[in-house]
């Protein structure tokens, strides 16, 4: 008697595989974003279009940063390079907060660092348990 394979049967919405794809292909859209955004000019106009939105810049600072750990650590096939790629987005922060020395009308700020350390931790631990909820979909 033949035994049967495991066929994974077909299901709606893209595969596993694309899914990981689209997570990781927007972390690094949201890396160039938050790149730009970290190192324009505080004159220029969409600085200014960011501070008519009348939000706590630590606040904003703590979800860019929760998205961007939060994003590899469940796109990631392998927990811990998604992990490690998460974990990796405070020194993205601090580069970031350090070139801000250079552009004109921006200021480095310890508590931009602590915002984005937050929202790295945050992002990453919330990451850990999505990761097995996705795996059980």
């Amino acid at each position: 008697m033949l035994r049967q394979q495991n066929k994974p049967t077909p299901g709606f919405g893209p595969s596993p595989e694309a899914g990981h794809t689209i997570i990781l292909a927007l972390w690094a859209v949201l890396i160039c974003c938050v790149v730009v955004g970290s190192l324009l000019p505080a004159a220029n106009p969409v600085m200014a279009a960011i501070g008519r939105l009348h939000i706590w810049d630590k606040l904003q600072h703590f979800g860019a940063y929760l998205a961007l750990s939060f994003l590899p650590v469940i796109g990631f096939r392998d927990k811990r390079r998604g992990l490690m790629a998460g974990l990796s987005m405070f020194l993205l922060g601090v580069l970031m907060e350090a070139g801000q020395h250079f552009s004109p009308g921006r200021a480095v700020e310890l508590g931009d660092v602590l915002a984005n350390g937050a929202g790295v931790s945050c992002g990453a631990l919330l990451g850990l348990p999505f990761r097995t909820l996705i795996a059980i979909l």
